[in-house]
């Protein structure tokens, strides 16, 4: 059975969210990844292979080794997304603000 991988499933896990934080800044080696984690290094390559279906890595062979980075352009679509809830609770947090300050 072939599943299908959301991005937002993918993001839900902690230690994949984790990932996306080292490799932010940095492409690293599944081996560099991996030594960030108390986890069996197939864990952390189960993980790596769900990122990358979801297209929130990408891989970049270097030799032999092959370097995970962050795809900016599917981060981009996830922030796009979330951005309308993101504004719709700073309103509502702004108002409870202006409410508050009332009382005061």
């Amino acid at each position: 059975m072939n599943l299908r991988r959301d991005v937002f499933q993918a993001i839900a896990d902690p230690t994949r969210r984790a990932i996306l934080l080292l490799v932010a800044t940095q492409s690293l080696t599944a081996g560099a990844i991996a030594s960030n984690f108390d986890t069996a290094r197939p864990t952390v390559s189960k993980h790596l292979q769900i990122l990358t279906e979801c297209e929130l890595l990408q891989q970049e062979q270097n030799g032999r080794e092959i370097f995970y980075h962050i795809n900016a352009k599917k981060m981009k679509e996830v922030a796009d997304f979330i951005e309308p809830f993101r504004q719709r609770w700073d309103d509502r947090f702004n108002k409870l603000e202006a409410v508050m300050k009332k009382f005061k």
